[in-house]
């Protein structure tokens, strides 16, 4: 997994995303929505909500805007009607691309992302066909410029805590960890104050798929922004090596 922590292309992102902050605040306020739902409006008896807290922290989402949305969910249990959903393709030359989905429209859902692949000369698969590509894991982003804390003593607080992996970077230390230890472990990295870039349970890809035509460059960015636009699309995991 080293040389594959993507920090830069999380620092793009962040930067790309200043402009739809509003999106981003959007998707993790349904994401809070359905932690409520499933597990009530405390933080401290919900340990979903917490991960998706320190999610919303870490996009830079005030407190007072997550308060009303913890607030607003707490307010609207019985209307929270959003479903996950989840689909897998192809993009140019092979590359494999899942796409999680919370919507409250299944049929609509699933139009618009047959749609994005299309246009971007991909094809949605079967359930399965690309997700044995990908370990799902949880995955913490650890800018070095903000932490203080040496790599030595770091890496033992995180295995500590019960993580798989640590790994040094060349900007970021990557925390890896079972999707069942994640809370543990990050919550006992929040408690020593590490500052996290990103923090979450993911889909790692096993192996990289190079692009090196630019028209399959062009077309797998117009599938990814498709995707991006859409409101209902939550992650997009793929393992095209940027």
């Amino acid at each position: 997994m080293s040389g594959h922590s993507k920090f830069a292309n999380i620092k793009h992102k962040k930067e790309k995303n200043d402009a739809a902050k509003g999106k981003i605040f959007t998707r993790i306020g349904r994401e809070i929505a359905v932690a409520v739902k499933e597990g009530g409006a405390d933080p401290a008896n919900n340990s979903k909500l917490r991960d998706v807290i320190a999610k919303a922290k870490a996009n830079n989402m005030p407190n007072d805007t997550i308060d009303r949305s913890i607030k607003k969910a707490a307010g609207d249990v019985g209307n929270v009607n959003y479903v996950v959903a989840t689909y897998e393709g192809y993009g140019p030359n092979g590359t494999a691309i899942i796409v999680d989905a919370l919507t409250d429209n299944k049929n609509r859902t699933a139009s618009n992302v047959r749609n994005a692949f299309t246009k971007g000369g991909g094809n949605v698969g079967t359930q399965g066909c690309v997700s044995f590509m990908f370990d799902q894991k949880g995955q913490i982003i650890i800018d070095k410029e903000e932490c203080d804390m040496d790599f030595d003593d770091l890496m033992m607080l995180a295995l500590d805590a019960g993580a798989e992996d640590i790994s040094d970077e060349e900007d970021s230390y990557e925390v890896i960890t079972a999707p069942e230890d994640f809370s543990a472990v990050r919550e006992a990295l929040e408690k020593e104050g590490i500052p996290m870039a990103q923090a979450d349970v993911t889909m790692i890809p096993q192996t990289w798929v190079e692009l090196t035509d630019e028209q399959d460059i062009k077309l797998m960015n117009r599938i990814l922004d498709l995707l991006d636009e859409d409101d209902d699309v939550q992650n997009v995991y793929h393992n095209w090596d940027e």
